[in-house]
């Protein structure tokens, strides 16, 4: 099983990233998923989870109204749009089904 995300970056406070986290090696579509997030310094924080067949999501507080997860099943791969950030969104960010996690992507917000 493979998780792979991507889209990190350096972005401004106010803008936006999207983050990709493609899988393989799992009946994606049967799983849900999870995207955590850890800040230098803490420690890991779960941040949202999309459930496998309908959809529904859930958000830390903090995020809510921010990010939304969401996924393509046809392509294994579930999604992360961050709007708005602030510096306190800068951590390294992990997607996370069952068991196995990717190797996480930086995001920066810094001006």
């Amino acid at each position: 099983v493979q998780l792979v995300e991507s889209g990190g970056g350096l972005v401004q406070p106010g803008g936006s990233l999207r983050l990709s986290c493609r899988t393989s090696g799992l009946f994606f579509s049967r799983f849900p998923m999870s995207w955590f997030r850890q800040a230098p310094g803490k420690k890991r924080e779960w941040v949202a989870t999309i459930s496998a067949s309908d959809g529904i999501t859930n958000y830390v507080d903090s995020v809510k109204g921010r990010f939304t997860i969401s996924r393509d099943n046809a392509k294994n791969t579930v999604y992360l749009q961050m709007n708005t950030l602030t510096p306190e969104d800068t951590a390294v960010y992990y997607c996370f089904t069952v068991q196995y996690w990717g190797q996480g992507t930086q995001v920066t917000v810094a001006s």
